[in-house]
């Protein structure tokens, strides 16, 4: 009898050797959040008849054995196939332009048997392990190679921002910026990347300091680049020329354009177009106060005032019916999280792990501030959902599968001996 339990206990000391050095606390948190995610989905729909919470945590649950599997395999054959795995993405992104189909007013999902899949989530993944693989192969970032990654990034980029998605293609930005930075690129080759955004908003803002910004990037070309005395005027006129532009693309726009861009500024200047959602969200969450007003308790989110609550608004619900300490929460889960991400950067084994681990937190980090400002005010629409909390499968599988990447760079780090 003694020994059957040896056998047994042995087993699964075998069975679970597999994963021994994964990051527990991740693992566990991811779970909880989805678990508390799938909570709220049923409340922000339980006056509607709809069951797309447990379709949440079904979703969760098939992501979570992905993640198991993946974090049980070697990360670093990836390498070899980062070209095949960049193809494929692109591939889906253009399928979603021949073959998608269409809902809200945009092209973003095709239909995979019987189910609505959408590429570009999974397009995240495929760029971040595109990109640790080629910045991992440098030990030094230099001109040539910062060319090289916005180029490549810039495919899957523009074939999401014309389904349109906008909220996605700004997520892709957010991911090649954090893993050039971590990848040791100069930074103000960063700044310089970004100039132009700037400056066309300085330009329509106030004209003195964007004369001034023109002339701090100038300062920074000429003593970042290469051959500085050269490219100091070039980047003064892009910067020129953007503003102006930019300009131009403004007075473009119709107003219910411009309305959409700025009206997360002056939200009641239009109550019940492009203002309500801002308005009624920051109506739910000032209403929960410090504890809020009871799970199933929310007036805002048990009567339907705020449209596609379970998705891009479900911290709204989660502020009004848990409150301020329920949003805290929320934000120390996402910051014990992104504390994780960090960790296991820091720990891997090589550079490739390390940047996929980075990849991934600047994913993660950016959907996490914009969705959540998006809630309170503070950021426009852009339909950009909160990671593990809001409801979208392919949403919440991709955010599995990174989990799994990167718990596959914690598994295969040196071993810590004491």
């Amino acid at each position: 009898m003694t020994q059957k339990l040896v056998l047994r206990n042995n087993r699964r000391k075998s069975l679970l050797s597999h994963w021994r050095n994964i990051d527990w606390s991740l693992l566990l948190i991811y779970i909880g959040m989805t678990i508390f995610g799938g909570v709220m989905i049923q409340s922000v729909e339980r006056n509607q008849g709809l069951t797309d919470w447990w379709q949440h945590w079904l979703t969760g649950g098939v992501g979570l054995i992905l993640a198991l599997i993946i974090a049980r395999c070697r990360y670093e054959v990836l390498v070899n196939w980062k070209w095949i795995i960049y193809i494929l993405t692109n591939i889906s992104l253009v399928a979603v332009q021949v073959i998608g189909t269409s809902a809200l007013g945009a092209q973003r999902w095709i239909n995979v048997a019987g189910f609505h899949v959408q590429p570009s989530e999974f397009a995240k993944v495929g760029v971040i392990i595109t990109l640790a693989a080629i910045l991992s192969s440098q030990t030094k970032v230099k001109l040539l190679d910062f060319f090289k990654v916005l180029i490549i990034t810039a495919v899957p980029w523009l074939l999401v921002f014309l389904e349109p998605n906008l909220g996605t293609s700004l997520i892709f930005a957010s991911i090649t910026m954090g893993m050039l930075y971590w990848g040791n690129v100069n930074p103000g080759w960063l700044i310089l990347l970004v100039s132009p955004i700037f400056s066309a908003i300085l330009y329509s803002i106030y004209f003195p300091a964007w004369v001034a910004w023109i002339t701090l990037m100038a300062l920074i070309a000429w003593r970042s680049l290469p051959w500085g005395w050269l490219w100091a005027p070039v980047v003064a006129g892009i910067n020129i020329l953007s503003g102006n532009v930019g300009q131009i693309l403004w007075d473009l726009l119709k107003d219910y354009q411009k309305d959409r861009l700025t009206g997360f500024l002056n939200p009641e200047q239009d109550p019940l177009g492009t203002g309500y959602h801002l308005i009624q969200s920051r109506i739910a969450i000032g209403s929960g106060q410090l504890f809020g007003r009871g799970l199933y308790q929310g007036t805002q989110t048990q009567l339907n005032f705020i449209p596609e609550q379970h998705t891009d608004f479900i911290f709204s619900a989660i502020g009004e019916e848990l409150g301020f300490i329920g949003c805290i929460l929320v934000l120390f889960a996402f910051w014990f999280i992104c504390m994780r991400l960090v960790i296991i950067a820091q720990k891997a084994k090589d550079n490739f792990g390390s940047l996929i681990a980075i990849g991934v937190l600047s994913m993660l980090i950016f959907q996490v501030f914009v969705n959540i400002g998006m809630n309170i005010g503070l950021a426009p629409v852009t339909g950009i959902p909160l990671p593990l909390l809001s409801y979208g499968r392919s949403a919440l599988l991709s955010n599995f599968i990174a989990l799994g990447l990167v718990q596959s760079v914690a598994n295969y780090r040196p071993k810590q001996n004491f």
